[in-house]
């Protein structure tokens, strides 16, 4: 069937000499692979630049269910970012999450909360005139819920442990090594309670912000099978201090 959808780009993997294959997070079929042809063409409607990873589309496919591949008919710009490519922090911020997505998003289903959540973030990130230093570890803890692993609360007015493994706040020493305590905690808790419109200025300074990118990964790390550490960490450390 042809069917009408918005999109965000995850992944182009050069195909032949001027075909591509592009993993899309779609609003309507959730995670797809299309098939685009003659990328280097002249005439060519389907431009290379919409391809950049994390660009929010507007596309007309050919959708056939339980099929690996899909097939584009039409594709065009559904928002053209303003600052994001300008603002080297920003950047640097785009591939970290276009990294943390691609490791973390495999599932073919349609899942709309996640995708409006996610064209909200970018949209926010490119507008955003305040500090974001702290973006990153935004998305990290709040697609934990969308993945189904968010931290959970016990019943107590403070706390003192979080258990990664059980991804549990209390207070008890767990028997295993994964967990964490102290300050951690307290920077943790406070990063859940932010929103991004909340975030007027930096949450943490450059010691927190490691120990908690440093937690989160430890934490995706035990709940996605197969999940490993971050390639565009070196740069969004140069980057941010």
């Amino acid at each position: 069937m042809i069917a009408q959808t918005k999109g965000i780009v995850i992944k182009t993997i050069s195909y032949g000499e001027s075909g591509i294959i592009v993993k899309i997070f779609t609003e309507s079929f959730g995670m797809q692979s299309y098939m685009v042809k003659g990328i280097g063409s002249k005439n060519t409607k389907n431009k290379s630049a919409f391809f950049q990873p994390l660009n929010l589309l507007e596309l007309v496919v050919y959708h056939k269910e339980n099929k690996n591949i899909q097939n584009l008919k039409e594709v065009q710009p559904e928002y053209v970012f303003q600052h994001l490519h300008q603002d080297v922090v920003k950047r640097s911020l785009l591939m970290f999450v276009n990294e943390l997505l691609y490791k973390s998003l495999h599932d073919e289903l349609p899942n709309k909360s996640l995708f409006h959540w996610l064209h909200h973030a970018l949209i926010w990130l490119d507008l955003a005139q305040h500090r974001v230093a702290d973006f990153h570890l935004m998305m990290m803890i709040q697609l934990s819920q969308f993945l189904g692993f968010y931290p959970k609360m016990a019943k107590a007015k403070a706390y003192s442990v979080f258990d990664l493994q059980e991804g549990l706040f209390g207070n008890q020493l767990p028997m295993h090594p994964y967990y964490v305590t102290g300050d951690a905690v307290v920077s943790l808790i406070r990063l859940m309670e932010t929103t991004f419109e909340s975030n007027d200025t930096a949450l943490f300074n450059n010691a927190q912000r490691k120990e908690l990118l440093d937690t989160l990964t430890t934490y995706y790390k035990l709940h996605l099978p197969g999940f490993s550490g971050f390639k565009s960490l070196e740069i969004l450390k140069m980057v941010l201090g």
